[in-house]
């Protein structure tokens, strides 16, 4: 029992001694008609009815299905709700929303819940998704008011086995783009025929003398959503699924028919729960950063192998793990890789461009083996980020089109230039005119507006000698 749990009792236990000592006081002074039995009556009804008898309810649910633990306030009303799972707090809300958290956004060390924890913004009340038997234990609830008084609540969760006892079977936790094998744990040549069912359809079979052999739609055309994602062991008969999707969510059932006609068949499920949505295709870090290539919980009866680049860098067999088991991974990830033992999570600290590739995680049991895998790429820190690409026609160079924009600036720059000269000879041309023929001046004003360059130049030049030759013909 954790250690809010056992207080919460202990507080329980207290306040049902002081109801007894309440009702054995009142007995008396009923007895003798005494004038304190109505204060000992309203101190008995104040005292518990304000604090309360810290209670515990015992909540039940199925492997796999989803669970609500309800706080039947409104958050408004509260300064802060909390919730803990083994003295570990896994999400909290605020009464104003300034802070709103859940799993690893509350705790590092909530792991187990990643993804699967939704909190209602309304009333504070958690829900826990897609639950699995390492979810059981007691969750302690606490509200925190406006008016300083606190309240707790602890709801005692038990996660059943999906199958019941006389059922056998295994519960399968994965995420899309992952790999899983079934296993049979037979050889094919013992047996008679060996069929695989997906929600009672079937969806592979093969026989002790590979006589009918047969996948999704060869077996069946309902199956037609795991085309080409079907792989059947002709020795074993073990089924794998290759790139498992959502929709692959359901029951698997195995079915053995023996040679000996007197046996009947021997059956086995694996429960394929609601499969957590993908990750990033690629996992994008500078150098420097750490990296942490997240997984489902795992069982201690599990065999789980990290792999870089098909270098075996990581192994875990029940509390035992081997880190860098040779000298190439010793020196390439030296003191830098960290194991979470219960969730078989990896981290990468001070990451380097050569840590960049591919890591796969592969986890085995007697039923079961998954294939997971992470592409990581390290960029180096000094390198900046290119930005968007250009909008320039492809096969453009860079160059070219900067060269082309700075010379149109100039190039404008340059017109704008030799109309402003232009202007200003034009204006001192026609102040110059004014002392000879004011019609002349008009005529050759409106030409002149019409020329450019070299040829405006010229013009000038021969008005000011008719000019001078009209002032001395005037003045002889």
């Amino acid at each position: 029992m954790t250690a809010s749990a056992l207080k919460m009792r202990n507080n329980t236990a207290m306040s049902l001694l002081h109801i007894q000592i309440c009702i054995s006081f009142l007995e008396k002074l009923l007895k003798k008609n005494s004038r304190f039995t109505l204060p000992l009556l309203l101190y008995c009804l104040l005292y518990h009815g304000v604090s309360g008898v810290g209670s515990v309810s015992e909540v039940s649910v199925k492997e796999g299905s989803s669970v609500s633990l309800h706080t039947g306030v409104e958050t408004n009303q509260q300064d802060r709700i909390r919730w803990y799972f083994n003295d570990t707090r896994i999400a909290e809300i605020n009464g104003d929303f300034s802070k709103i958290c859940t799993d690893v956004r509350c705790n590092s060390g909530t792991e187990r819940f990643r993804d699967r924890l939704k909190l209602d913004h309304q009333t504070g009340s958690l829900t826990i998704m897609n639950t699995r038997s390492t979810d059981s234990g007691d969750y302690l609830l606490q509200i925190s008011s406006g008016n300083s008084s606190n309240s707790e609540k602890t709801y005692s969760v038990t996660v059943r086995g999906f199958f019941s006892v006389s059922t056998d079977g295994v519960s399968v936790f994965v995420m899309e783009r992952d790999s899983v094998t079934f296993q049979t744990d037979v050889k094919t040549n013992q047996q008679g025929r060996i069929r695989w069912y997906f929600n009672d359809i079937r969806i592979a079979q093969i026989t002790g003398d590979l006589s009918k052999f047969c996948t999704d739609v060869q077996c069946n055309n309902d199956t037609e959503s795991f085309r080409d994602r079907l792989k059947l062991d002709k020795q074993t008969g073990s089924l794998s699924i290759t790139n498992i999707r959502t929709t692959d969510a359901g029951l698997f059932q195995l079915r053995i028919s023996s040679t000996n006609n007197g046996e009947g068949d021997k059956t086995f499920s694996f429960a394929v729960h609601d499969i957590s949505a993908a990750k990033q295709d690629e996992i994008k870090k500078k150098e420097g950063e750490n990296v942490t290539l997240y997984s489902g919980e795992i069982s201690q009866n599990y065999l789980l192998r990290w792999y870089f680049n098909d270098t075996l860098i990581v192994e875990i067999t029940g509390d035992q793990s081997k880190i860098c088991a040779d000298d190439q991974c010793e020196d390439r990830f030296r003191d830098r890789l960290k194991l979470d033992h219960q969730t078989g999570s990896l981290t990468i600290t001070n990451t380097r461009t050569t840590d960049s590739g591919v890591y796969q995680q592969q986890i085995y049991s007697s039923r079961i083996s998954i294939i997971r895998s992470f592409t990581v790429s390290v960029t180096d820190a000094a390198v900046r980020d290119p930005g968007p690409p250009s909008t320039a026609a492809p096969g453009t160079n860079a160059a070219a089109v900067i060269g082309g924009a700075v010379g149109g600036v100039l190039l404008v720059a340059a017109v704008a230039v030799v109309i402003y000269c232009c202007h200003k000879k034009c204006t001192k041309t026609k102040q110059n005119d004014t002392k000879g023929q004011n019609n002349h001046d008009e005529e050759n004003g409106a030409a002149e507006n019409l020329l450019s360059g070299e040829n405006y130049i010229e013009m000038n030049v021969v008005q000011e000698t008719t000019t001078d030759q009209a002032v001395a013909n005037g003045t002889s």
